[in-house]
């Protein structure tokens, strides 16, 4: 699978644009469309290991995935196990005149059906994926 960025600008502060867009566990409560259930397995200092159910694009994903927090510049995260695994997310934060300019990279490794689901529909997922940081710039903003 390619590799996508996507760019987004918000007019926020970057600590709490980066307290937003790190907080995993509150993504089920703040964005229960994309994300029905979260459960917290680990955590030691500033790496975390979580169940997630993720919905893009109409299909489920169910995931373990790392993530490691470097505050407030960096959160990457590591699909370990599950449908996605190898997937690959990396979050930069930097502060600028206008607020914060978040950059995310992710390289999707999908398998069996959901590899199939991204070919034929590639562009929806892309999308959907990207419609989770457009709600979450809408929170940090207001």
């Amino acid at each position: 699978m390619p590799k996508c960025v996507i760019e987004k600008i918000i007019e926020s502060d970057r600590n709490k644009v980066f307290a937003i867009f790190t907080n995993y566990t509150n993504f089920q409560k703040i964005l229960p469309q994309y994300f029905p259930s979260i459960r917290e397995i680990s955590v030691r200092g500033n790496v975390s290991v979580v169940e997630e159910h993720v919905r893009i694009a109409r299909r489920e994903f169910v995931m373990m995935v790392k993530h490691v927090i470097n505050e407030p510049t960096l959160h990457e995260i590591f699909v370990i196990g599950g449908d996605a695994k190898g997937t690959h997310i990396i979050k930069r934060f930097e502060s600028i005149t206008q607020g914060t300019r978040v950059m995310i990279e992710v390289d999707w490794k999908l398998k069996g059906i959901s590899k199939l689901i991204y070919f034929f529909n590639k562009t929806n997922i892309l999308k959907e994926y990207s419609k989770i940081f457009d709600e979450l710039a809408l929170i940090a903003e207001n």
